[in-house]
């Protein structure tokens, strides 16, 4: 709570001037009377504070500059007394030590904020709760997966031997030649044109649209279903996609060459 202005007390005289001789040489800088009386607090009136700077500017103490209607005060700075060259060498010293000092707490500052930001980006008790949970549960997804897979052989079905696993890969590679080969056609016919994969059935062709023009959306979808076209769905483009699809163009491929 700041102090009213009675709780100050008042200086007078020689109090008073060694108080301003005081404040002025310790700021060492240009001030004015009412500046000075201010930064005392009122411990000097503004009227008294003037005297006693004109009476210390004739002492010799203060040097006086007027500047327009204002009169400054500096102290004297030929009585200020000089430092010696083992002072100066203390301070130097104390300096480097002070530097050092604050250098080390810099680093510790440096570590601690590291140390906080670790913590802070560590999860919460809830959140590593959370996670073991959900590794959990994927991991019991899994297993139930297998067991399921596991099943048949633990009713005591026999396994699918080398030849079977060997026909179902020959009857994979014919079917979808097959399939590639009718794909073909279909879409390299003078009828219907190559079908991009992202079009729906009544984009088929400029004539397909001709013959439906007239027909209703649902009226075209049924006379599609009669003619038997199918187009690919969306399973089948994301297996076209597939690692099996792929290695097995590659084996086209290779077979070509």
């Amino acid at each position: 709570m700041t102090k009213s202005k009675s709780d100050v007390k008042v200086l007078k005289g020689q109090e008073a001037e060694d108080k301003v001789l005081e404040y002025v040489k310790c700021m060492n800088r240009p001030y004015g009377a009412v500046d000075v009386a201010a930064n005392l607090k009122g411990a000097v009136p503004k009227a008294t504070t003037q005297k006693i700077l004109l009476a210390l500017a004739e002492k010799g103490e203060l040097v006086q500059k007027t500047y327009g209607k204002t009169t400054f005060f500096v102290a004297n700075q030929a009585k200020i007394a000089s430092l010696g060259p083992e002072q100066l060498s203390t301070l130097d010293e104390e300096f480097r030590e002070l530097d050092e000092d604050n250098k080390n707490l810099a680093a510790q500052i440096k570590s601690a904020t590291n140390e906080l930001n670790k913590v802070k980006n560590t999860p919460s008790d809830l959140d590593l709760e959370e996670q073991v949970t959900s590794v959990e549960d994927a991991a019991l997804y899994q297993i139930t997966k297998r067991v399921v897979l596991l099943q048949p052989l633990r009713s005591g079905a026999p396994p699918m031997s080398t030849a079977e696993i060997a026909q179902i890969d020959a009857d994979w590679v014919k079917w979808r030649a097959e399939w590639v080969q009718r794909k073909k056609i279909f879409n390299s016919s003078g009828i219907f044109p190559p079908i991009p994969p992202d079009l729906t059935f009544l984009h088929l062709c400029s004539l397909w649209h001709l013959a439906t023009d007239a027909l209703s959306p649902q009226d075209a979808l049924i006379l599609a279903e009669d003619l038997g076209i199918e187009l690919d769905t969306p399973e089948h483009a994301v297996l076209e996609r597939s690692p099996i699809c792929a290695n097995i163009n590659k084996n086209i491929l290779k077979r070509k060459r």
